[in-house]
């Protein structure tokens, strides 16, 4: 009877210290991973990030469209001076101007920089999907390291409690001289070690919750149950890599971010390299004076063709550098290429691994730990042997192995997904498009 209830407390004190691990939350218990995952596109710091990016390419756009505008001028002088002919000394030559120009043509300036805004945009728009992939797979990713926690908790706190009542069987035991003090320390030990797991898997279990919680966007409300997923997606056939490999090149969103940026930087080297081209303007200007003169116009218009014959350094440089902006950016375009293509290989190897081996031996282990779980019952109910505790952790650790293949292989797939761009049930759409 001691026995019986020295588990129950020490049962009620993991609960207790389970409580303590998870604050109260404003979720809805259980969380699901697909509410979870609807905070992706929440106002995070590194989604306010990406955001920002875009609004700046926006703005650079916009000065990009608005080189050609209009443009109209007031001016107004008080002005003396010496007449050339006849008239008093000091005569005033006051005057206001009212002035409105537009460049009708700049050969290459105007046009090749709003193809660079807008291919800049493009980049930022394709780097803000994927920030919210990484967004989704963080918040996935969270979510499964909580449940394994748990998980782990559970078994260890079922072990803690096996090995308490073996310890407190041995005291008794070597009461009465059945076992000796090195047998006795062997137990104090092996419950000591036990309780220390368990200790750490309680941490875990808070530790994990914050960063579900951080991963979110909602940190200091941390969720306190989760409801195990049941992950069909991870039944889907995986296409070959040669049919995933072109889909990849095709729609990758950091690749068209960068294949973008490339084109920007081309795009503004022309527009650099148009700077020593002439600009036509056209201008309309009224204006009045003080001082009647017959060589001014009270309104005039014409054409104004402006050409730099000379600018030193100046416009070679600024072509040179963004050549070489380009040239980094190539560089890095062909690098992450190979750094897609190499981790499309590894996420395929994976999913085909975790499908096959891993998932099958996980379940042979649970078919043997449940075996075992019975053959250990009908034991303890004939008295026979007492190991009910450890073979009921066994199996409990035999499952959450099993769950950890499900959640590897989810995170897997959905790695898969983010790096084609699209998802897997729509690939056969985007066969052929090759690397356009």
């Amino acid at each position: 009877m001691r026995c019986v209830l020295r588990k129950l407390y020490l049962k009620l004190f993991c609960c207790l210290l389970y409580l303590s691990a998870t604050s109260v939350s404003g979720y809805a218990n259980p969380l699901t991973l697909e509410a979870a995952l609807a905070t992706a596109e929440s106002s995070h710091p590194d989604l306010m990030l990406a955001q920002a990016d875009r609004e700046r390419a926006l703005a650079d756009q916009d000065i990009a469209n608005s080189r050609q505008d209009a443009s109209i001028n007031f001016e107004g002088i008080l002005r003396s001076g010496h007449p050339t002919f006849g008239g008093p000394a000091i005569a005033s030559d006051n005057s206001v101007r009212l002035t409105a120009r537009k460049t009708l043509y700049d050969f290459g300036r105007s046009s090749n920089a709003e193809l660079a805004a807008q291919y800049e945009l493009n980049a930022r728009e394709a780097d803000l999907t994927t920030m919210l992939s990484s967004r989704r797979l963080d918040i996935m990713t969270r979510y499964f390291d909580v449940l394994l926690a748990d998980m782990r908790n559970t078994v260890e706190s079922e072990l803690t409690s096996v090995y308490y009542t073996s310890y407190q069987q041995g005291l008794d035991r070597f009461e009465l001289g059945q076992i000796s003090s090195i047998e006795l320390a062997e137990l104090d030990t092996r419950y000591r070690d036990t309780v220390e797991k368990r200790n750490a898997s309680a941490q875990s279990q808070r530790l994990t919750r914050a960063l579900l919680a951080n991963a979110m966007n909602r940190p200091n409300d941390l969720p306190r149950e989760l409801q195990d997923p049941l992950l069909s997606g991870n039944q889907r056939t995986l296409p070959d890599y040669e049919t995933l490999l072109p889909i990849l090149l095709s729609n990758n969103s950091r690749l068209n971010a960068q294949q973008d940026m490339l084109s920007a930087s081309q795009k503004r080297i022309e527009s650099l390299r148009a700077e020593n081209g002439p600009i036509l303007d056209a201008e309309l200007q009224a204006a009045d004076y003080s001082r009647i003169a017959a060589t001014r116009d009270n309104l005039s218009a014409g054409l104004i063709l402006s050409w730099s014959l000379y600018q030193g350094k100046r416009s070679d440089s600024r072509v040179a550098r963004e050549v070489a902006q380009f040239n980094k950016l190539q560089a890095g375009t062909e690098k992450l290429k190979l750094e897609l293509t190499q981790a499309l290989l590894e996420s395929y190897l994976e999913i085909t691994q975790l499908q096959s081996a891993a998932r099958n031996a996980a379940s042979k282990f649970v078919d043997y730990r449940d075996l075992l779980l019975e053959r250990s019952r009908g034991l303890y109910e004939l008295e026979l042997k007492s190991n009910l505790g450890t073979s009921m952790a066994g199996t409990a650790e035999a499952h959450m192995r099993s769950r950890q293949i499900e959640y590897q292989l989810a995170l897997s797939f959905a790695r898969l997904e983010a790096l084609l761009g699209v998802p897997l049930g729509e690939h056969e759409k985007y066969k052929g498009n090759g690397n356009e």
